[in-house]
């Protein structure tokens, strides 16, 4: 049994996490990305070519049709960079689908990227952008030189467009720290970014979103190369807090790989840990699998540590 597994039993009796519903699912459409972040944990880059097929989109079409869904959420890697993104935005669109993407927002000062974002806008797209620190030098550190201008601008040109502006066009911002540590309080957090990017840019958003870095991928690397991974690991073992349980995305969610595969994070997806299940593939998606038990490791200790740790920023106030 894992660290994770064993707090779960210490604290619910039970040796096993099961999901309770499919109210969210996610989309990965391939890890091809304009940035090499240093904390990735799926390892995107410029490089990776892997992307989704028109024929796994329109499973994926299919399946949602008989499903109860209230949310697909897509990301990458950098989906916008996905040819066929456009396209699916809009047929999922048509068919009254709330969408969600994850964007590492300096890809809207790619060339092309104008027409694209009056797509998301007039589907109603909600954003979910990348915005680690609101100093530049860390967000360079992280993500790349130059990249904290891009960011910059990226929001301001979504500002422009209604976007962290008008409540249909929602604009989130996400955290991470810049290392071995957890996210501070969320609250606060948020605050003061938005105080220095009102104050210093002119900008706005949302919502901020906390989350901790996965041990897995690119950041467990740079870890290892600094000899910390072990203190890292007993930091989540240590800040484990069983009030997270209840909020954990996994609980609520599926994620699909670029190559039909399901599993129950994207986390899972990276380290290619598949649903628990006798098929694992598109074909089988379905609300039958809302009530599967949770395939876990000790990389879920980042989701359950302090305030929590999901897609959607800190699990408890």
């Amino acid at each position: 049994m894992n660290n994770f597994l064993h707090n779960v039993a210490q604290h619910t009796g039970s040796a096993e996490l099961r999901s309770r519903s499919l109210a969210t699912i996610q989309v990965n459409l391939g890890p091809q990305c304009s940035l090499e972040c240093r904390h990735c944990h799926l390892t995107a880059s410029p490089k990776r070519q892997e992307a989704m097929s028109q024929t796994i989109m329109d499973r994926i079409l299919d399946q949602l049709s008989h499903m109860t869904c209230q949310r697909v959420d897509i990301t990458g890697g950098a989906p916008e960079l996905h040819p066929l993104f456009g396209q699916f935005i809009t047929r999922l669109h048509a068919r009254k689908i709330n969408i969600q993407v994850r964007t590492n927002l300096a890809i809207y000062l790619e060339p092309g990227m104008d027409q694209l974002l009056q797509m998301l806008k007039a589907c109603h797209v909600s954003l979910v952008g990348s915005l680690p620190c609101y100093l530049e030098k860390n967000v360079d550190a992280q993500r790349g030189p130059g990249t904290f201008t891009k960011t910059i601008a990226a929001i301001r040109m979504l500002n422009t467009q209604g976007y962290g502006i008008h409540p249909q066009w929602p604009l989130d911002l996400v955290y991470n720290p810049q290392g071995p540590s957890l996210p501070p309080d969320q609250h606060r957090l948020e605050a003061t970014y938005r105080q220095i990017l009102q104050e210093q840019y002119g900008l706005f958003f949302t919502r901020l979103l906390t989350i901790t870095n996965m041990p897995i991928g690119r950041f467990k690397a740079d870890l290892m190369r600094q000899g910390t991974q072990k203190a890292y690991m007993t930091l989540l073992q240590q800040a484990f807090n069983p009030h997270t349980l209840d909020k954990l995305m996994c609980r609520d969610q599926i994620s699909i790989r670029w190559d039909g595969r399901l599993y129950d994070c994207d986390f899972n997806l990276a380290l290619d840990l598949p649903v628990q299940a006798t098929h694992t593939d598109v074909d089988t998606l379905s609300d039958a699998l809302a009530f599967r038990p949770i395939v876990t490791g000790n990389h879920c200790l980042a989701c359950s540590a302090g305030s929590g740790s999901s897609c959607s920023g800190a699990l408890t106030a």
